[in-house]
């Protein structure tokens, strides 16, 4: 298709006249507003159709899982932009959201996509989720890459986050061939990268997600729905008490220049 060229114009999320609002076929405010939780309202959304009680369970442990996760470069990202810019609340939850990249949070989508290649590769092959998931760990090896929803930098023995999710997918009934899929990498990833690679939240999340029934490329909207709640606090707490410079201040003294001297900084060290 051209740029510029499409040849659809439809959408079929909400439209409105005089007298309603409809969104997915339901009048907004005699079927949805004070008769819908939140959750639920996000999958219609997205979906077209409201969520199984099972689906929405799993939705919201995932929500509340990762929605908050400390100073990382997003929050702080937020956090000093609202200290330079205390009006700009839209502009500081830009510059959060906008740090969540294949690094933080937006790795549930790179390991979704992974467990869903996996996936595809041992049905394309005519062999069973093992054999291509301990194929796949031993050409990460070889390649030296690393493998998308395992291993932590501090929860090296296990990712207590991940491991509740799973939980709670078995309870639920959601879970499918995606979260076996993970729970084979978990199992032959440590003895075959030769390091400790427990499966994280960031593979927890799209795996439960993916066996409860949401879209594959639907998956970035979880962390980034879920990751506005955590920045709303942050940014709410910004404004009542500022650390946004302190973190600046603390960057500054953190890291030495060791580029080339000015002039006058080689007449001054002669």
């Amino acid at each position: 298709m051209r740029i510029g060229k499409q040849e659809q114009s439809y959408t079929a999320i909400a439209t409105s006249d005089a007298e309603s609002i409809t969104v997915r076929g339901y009048d907004l405010c005699d079927d949805l507003i004070g008769k819908i939780n939140f959750t639920d309202y996000f999958w219609l959304l997205v979906l077209g159709e409201k969520p199984t009680a099972a689906q929405r369970d799993m939705m919201d442990a995932c929500l509340v899982a990762i929605a908050e996760h400390g100073l990382v470069p997003s929050v702080q990202a937020a956090r000093m932009t609202l200290a330079a810019g205390p009006d700009a609340w839209q502009g500081a939850m830009s510059a959060g959201l906008l740090g969540m990249g294949s690094v933080v949070a937006g790795s549930s989508e790179v390991a979704g996509r992974y467990l869903a290649e996996i996936i595809a590769k041992a049905e394309a092959d005519g062999t069973d989720i093992e054999t291509a998931a301990i194929a796949s760990l031993k050409e990460h090896k070889a390649q030296r890459k690393k493998v998308a929803g395992l291993g932590h930098p501090q929860h090296s023995g296990g990712d207590p986050r991940a491991d509740r999710l799973l939980v709670i997918a078995d309870e639920l009934g959601v879970s499918g061939k995606y979260i076996e899929t993970l729970r084979v990498l978990g199992d032959h990833a440590t003895d075959i990268i030769e390091r400790p690679l427990p499966i994280n939240v960031s593979g927890a999340i799209p795996a439960c997600i993916l066996d409860a029934g949401w879209p594959l490329d639907a998956i970035k909207a979880v962390p980034l729905l879920a990751r506005a709640a955590g920045l709303s606090a942050h940014l709410f707490e910004e404004a009542q008490r500022s650390i946004g410079f302190i973190m600046s201040h603390k960057a500054d003294v953190a890291i030495s220049y060791d580029g080339k001297p000015s002039a006058r900084q080689s007449t001054a060290a002669e």
